[in-house]
């Protein structure tokens, strides 16, 4: 008797899940939305905004603290500006000196989920699976003060405000686009 009551229930879920679940699977389906791809001159000829926050990472010689702040294009003289919260110029990178520009992104546990995990609770340990994406902006150039070559990461909040800075530093330097980076063509130059 008890094996004839769970066959029937066996099979009424069935019969209940599995069309619940396909129905939710195709009402997903249903409301993609197809764009129009994206040309690169499309894609180029779009500005960031002229100030975008960041925080300096490290990587340029004589500062080596975490700042937050902002960057800003200086158009006037044409660099690429790093201010402070308090929106004093901390430095500057000119347009010409800019060799590289790219994204990049890395996966880190966030604060909550490290905390969280160390919890001495059955299943705690789940919130270390708690990740979260932080996205920098990195920049290679030829530092004219000291005569040598320097990469400097400035994290940027998300992928939208990254990608337009990237392209707007890319066309105000000049460089030439290979995927999502941007590079200054070398020209047959010895590069020391």
């Amino acid at each position: 008797m008890q094996t004839a009551f769970r066959m029937a229930y066996f099979y009424t879920m069935r019969n209940l899940i599995l069309p619940a679940l396909a129905l939710f699977c195709f009402s997903l389906v249903g409301h993609a939305q197809l764009r129009p791809a994206e040309t690169t001159a499309t894609r180029g000829s779009q500005q960031g905004p002229p100030i975008i926050a960041a925080k300096y990472e490290g990587g340029l010689f004589g500062y080596s603290e975490k700042i937050t702040g902002s960057l800003r294009f200086d158009d006037d003289n044409e660099r690429l500006v790093f201010l402070n919260k308090d929106k004093k110029e901390m430095f500057g990178i000119p347009y010409d000196a800019v060799l590289v520009a790219y994204p990049n992104s890395r996966s880190v546990t966030s604060t909550t989920g490290n905390v969280v995990r160390h919890i001495p609770l059955p299943g705690a340990g789940l919130a270390g699976l708690l990740r979260e994406k932080r996205r920098y902006l990195v920049i290679q150039f030829d530092d004219p003060d000291v005569a040598a070559r320097g990469v400097v990461n400035f994290k940027i909040g998300n992928k939208a405000l990254l990608d337009a800075a990237i392209r707007t530093l890319g066309n105000k330097a000049g460089l030439t686009q290979r995927g999502d980076a941007y590079y200054r063509p070398n020209n047959g130059k010895v590069p020391f």
